[in-house]
C-alpha cells in the first residue's frame, strides 16, 4: 500500500518523558517513555502495542503536544516541533489529529456533531458559512452519514455512527497523521470491521498516515505495516507487523501473543488451572484445537 519512495512524514528522535511524583522529600521520578525513536512514512501505518502502563498513551500525548518531552524531539514533515505557544499548538493540530477510544466521551454531549466539526473549521480555516457547510456535508457523506446525523447529539447516535462523526472531526483539518487510540475497542464486534474498513479506505484515498494504539493484535495486524512493542516505556521489539506477530523474537512479545485467547482456550485458567507465567502475570495455555471444536 505504501510507495517505496514515500517521504518521511514523522520522525521521533530519542524521545523520553519523566514525571515527578509526590512532594518535597518524597518526590520520586517515574519514567513513562525513554529512548523512543522511529519514522513514519507518508501514507503508512504503524502499530504500537503493549500492556497497560507500557507508555503507549504517553507517546500519543507527546505526539499531540499535550505533554512536553523531557528529552528528544518530534519532527513533522521535516520541521522540528519545539514551541508550546498557541500558534505552534494550532499548527500541530493541523498536522496531527486523534481519534479516541470512546467516541461518546470524546464529543461534547451538549453539541450537535455537525456543529462540533464546524467549530474545528472556524478555528483553522478562513471559510464562509456556506463553504463550511458544504465541506461538512461532504465529510459526513464520505463516512456514510447524512444530514440527520449532523444535527444529532452524540447520545442520539449509535457507537459506530458516533465514531464515524469523531473521524469526520479529525479529518476536517486535513491532517497528515491520525493517531488512533483503540479506535474500535468500545464498539460492538459487528461494527468493528465496518470502522476498520472505513479507516483503510480513508488512508488510501487521502494518503494520511496512521499510528494505531491497540491491545488487540487482530486490529494491529489488519491495520498496520510496521509495529512497535513497548514494555515499561521502552521498545522491546519492532519490525514488520506480520513478521513480528508470526515470529516474535522477544520473550515479552511472545508472552503478549500467548495471552491472546485462541480455539482450545480453557476459561478454567482463571480458577488456578491451565496457566503459565508471563513477564506480566498469568495467561491461558493455548491447547490444540480438537476435531469437535473445529466442527462445532
Amino acid at each position: 500500500m505504501v510507495d517505496a519512495c514515500s517521504e518521511t512524514i514523522l520522525s521521533i528522535h530519542d524521545l523520553a518523558k519523566v514525571y515527578s511524583v509526590g512532594r518535597g522529600r518524597s518526590t520520586v521520578e517515574k519514567t513513562a517513555v525513554t529512548g523512543l525513536s522511529f519514522r513514519l512514512q507518508e501514507g503508512s501505518s504503524l502499530g504500537i502495542v503493549g500492556e497497560s502502563g507500557a507508555g503507549k498513551s504517553t507517546v500519543a500525548r507527546l505526539l499531540l503536544g499535550l505533554e512536553v518531552p523531557t528529552r528528544g524531539y518530534v519532527e513533522v514533515a521535516g520541521s522540528r516541533v519545539t514551541s508550546q505557544n498557541r500558534k505552534e499548538q494550532r499548527l500541530r493540530g493541523r498536522q496531527i489529529q486523534m481519534v479516541f477510544q470512546d467516541p461518546h466521551a470524546s464529543l461534547d454531549r451538549r453539541q450537535e456533531v455537525g456543529d462540533a466539526v464546524d467549530e474545528v473549521l472556524r478555528l483553522h480555516f478562513d471559510l464562509s458559512r456556506d463553504e463550511r457547510r458544504r465541506r461538512i456535508t461532504g465529510l459526513f457523506e464520505s463516512v456514510g452519514l447524512g444530514e440527520r446525523h449532523m444535527k444529532a447529539l452524540p447520545r442520539e447516535l449509535s457507537g459506530g455512527q458516533c465514531q464515524r462523526a469523531a473521524i469526520v472531526r479529525a479529518l476536517a483539518v486535513e491532517p497528515k497523521i491520525l493517531v488512533l487510540d483503540e479506535p474500535v475497542a468500545a464498539l460492538d464486534v459487528s461494527i468493528q470491521a465496518q470502522i476498520l474498513n472505513l479507516l483503510d479506505e480513508i488512508r488510501r484515498e487521502r494518503n494520511v498516515s496512521y499510528i494505531v494504539i491497540s491491545h488487540d493484535l487482530g486490529v494491529i495486524r489488519h491495520s498496520t505495516e510496521e509495529i512497535i512493542v513497548m514494555r515499561s516505556g521502552k521498545v522491546v521489539e519492532s519490525g514488520g507487523t506480520v513478521e513480528v506477530i508470526d515470529q516474535p523474537k522477544d520473550e515479552y512479545t511472545q508472552a503478549l501473543l500467548a495471552a491472546v485467547p485462541r480455539p482450545g482456550w480453557n476459561p478454567g485458567w482463571s480458577r488456578g488451572t491451565n496457566h503459565e507465567r508471563s513477564p506480566f502475570g498469568r495467561f491461558p495455555t493455548v491447547g490444540p484445537v480438537s476435531e469437535s471444536e473445529t466442527n462445532s
